[in-house]
């Protein structure tokens, strides 16, 4: 799978109300968040029921999907480039139930002209949910482009009250 953190060496497999979801852990921190549907079983490290850094997320994702979490605080382990890294940390700051255009996380990272490149960033992003990339939409208010699929980022963004829920 493309973007696969291959540094992870241990995983989880929780259900959400989004579906499974596939968690990777190294030593260091959380090293991916990854939709059940997109990850081929055979490619995961093994299963760890102690890892803290994925009991931490599990628990931090239960209380999300609960509506009692709006911030995540757990320690990361993500593989990227420079640019990256500033795309996936403006987008940890988009706020709880608000949308983010493309164009804006571009301005917000002081390069108007990456729109593009922010776009690829977003996704790429390896902790789906708790960088929260499924916050940034089209410039006209659509929703764009989602590793999950442009449905699980509806349910997402009406779980969070940025969208009403009128499919």
């Amino acid at each position: 799978m493309k973007g696969f953190p291959t540094h992870a060496t241990v995983s989880r497999t929780i259900s959400s109300p989004v579906g499974n979801l596939i968690l990777l852990a190294s030593a260091e921190g959380l090293a991916g968040l990854f939709f059940g549907h997109r990850i081929e079983r055979d490619s995961l490290p093994s299963e760890d029921a102690g890892n803290g850094h994925l009991a931490a997320a599990e628990k931090q994702l239960r209380e999300y999907f609960a509506g009692k979490r709006t911030r995540f605080d757990l320690p990361f382990d993500v593989a990227g480039t420079d640019f990256q890294k500033r795309v996936w940390a403006e987008l940890s700051r988009i706020p709880f139930g608000v949308t983010r255009s493309y164009g804006e996380i571009a301005a917000r990272i002081g390069n108007p002209k990456s729109v593009r490149a922010v776009g690829l960033a977003n996704g790429a992003n390896p902790l789906s949910v708790i960088v929260p990339c499924h916050r940034v939409i089209g410039a006209n208010g659509s929703l764009t482009g989602f590793g999950g699929g442009l449905e699980l980022k509806r349910r997402l963004l009406v779980l969070e009250g940025a969208l009403l829920d009128v499919a």
